[in-house]
């Protein structure tokens, strides 16, 4: 069983970000299996890394789309955005220094931010885009 189900209501309408969406919880379940497991050090550093930087790209690719099509919570989103990388960074530091270790408390933290953020914050954008017929990608 997936830690993270995906569910039809993280549907934004936006396929790009749908499918960005699906790869994240994708890569989520991922290290948390690994975390399960007892997968080495080397196998979680390098699911942990491409996590992160696959949430980064993403988070580009949205904040770009937002600025095409003039989305007035811009600000907000990106420093949730902002808020979130330093967070993880801090946690990517840690672990590759050697002063923790990936947890359930961390993993936990990861899938309640995605879910809460899909469903509440990336909603918003979505909501904007139907009420302005903007072009879904």
């Amino acid at each position: 069983m997936p830690f993270m189900e995906w569910l039809d209501a993280f549907e934004l309408g936006i396929k790009e970000f749908d499918d960005h969406h699906r790869h994240l919880v994708s890569l989520l379940n991922l290290t948390y299996d690994g975390v399960i497991t007892g997968a080495g050090r080397d196998e979680l550093e390098a699911v942990l890394d491409e996590l992160i930087d696959y949430a980064t790209y993403h988070f580009s690719a949205e904040e770009h789309w937002m600025t095409v099509h003039g989305y007035p919570g811009l600000p907000e989103h990106s420093e949730e955005h902002e808020r979130f990388c330093r967070r993880v960074v801090e946690v990517q530091n840690d672990y590759h220094s050697g002063k923790n270790n990936l947890g359930i408390e961390v993993m936990q933290f990861l899938n309640t931010w995605l879910k809460d953020h899909i469903l509440k914050t990336d909603a918003e954008y979505a909501r904007f885009a139907k009420e302005t017929a903007t072009a879904f990608v």
